[in-house]
């Protein structure tokens, strides 16, 4: 990401693409428990705001507390690639969750049809 603002735009994009599937796949697709859909809705925001929440972060330590301004550099920046690993690799996993949900939310008949197109 080239800066926190646009990881905040992926994200945004991301949960609002997955609530909007779950809102047409509840209006369109027969027999699903609606129940359940709008409970994943309700978990995509959740899990767009906490994201959000956690993108900014800041580094503990200053330049005075290093021998000089590369290694200050070099460890911040191993710091924030860490950071932003981590939450790139929980959001992938909870978005991998909620699409997991989403799928058994589907009736039968619908999971038949989606496997032989």
């Amino acid at each position: 990401m080239a800066n926190k603002r646009d990881l905040k735009k992926v994200i945004r994009a991301v949960c609002g693409d997955i609530a909007s599937e779950c809102i047409l796949a509840r209006h369109f697709v027969p027999d699903i428990d609606s129940e359940k859909m709008m409970a994943i809705v309700l978990e995509v925001a959740d899990l767009q705001c906490n994201t959000l929440e956690n993108v900014s972060f800041s580094f503990d330590k200053s330049e005075r507390s290093f021998d000089n301004a590369h290694l200050y550099h070099e460890e911040r920046r191993k710091y924030f690639k860490k950071g932003y690993g981590k939450l790139r690799a929980d959001f992938d996993a909870a978005v991998v969750a909620i699409v997991n949900k989403m799928n058994a939310a589907l009736p039968e008949k619908q999971k038949e049809l989606n496997k032989s197109k």
